[in-house]
């Protein structure tokens, strides 16, 4: 949640013609993850744990990519993406882990 937080705080800064394109594709991507994670812990199986944690990783992957292209870009606050990256690559780490263990549970 973390997260979508900080992402929406960053891409309100961005200009405005990116409203229905970068920042929108962004703000989504951001708010997939942990509403996956939400519908995986929904469903009671871990399998299915597994499977929608893997598109939440999915999803915080293809963040970090848009995030990567608005710095590449150089969109405002761009100084601040870094920093918001670091922490989807740690998010990344745990949810990897979560993942092998639902699957060796199952």
């Amino acid at each position: 949640m973390a997260v979508v937080k900080e992402t929406y705080a960053l891409t309100a800064a961005w200009p405005k013609a990116e409203v229905f394109g970068l920042t929108s594709q962004v703000r989504r991507a951001a708010i997939s993850v942990p509403a996956n994670l939400a519908e995986g812990r929904g469903r009671g199986t871990n399998p299915e744990m597994a499977r929608f944690a893997q598109v939440a990783l999915g999803s915080l992957y293809e963040l970090d990519t848009l995030l990567e292209i608005a710095g590449e870009l150089g969109f405002p606050k761009s100084e601040q993406i870094p920093h918001l990256r670091l922490q989807l690559s740690d998010l990344s780490r745990h949810i990897s882990s979560f993942i092998h263990v639902k699957r060796r549970a199952s």
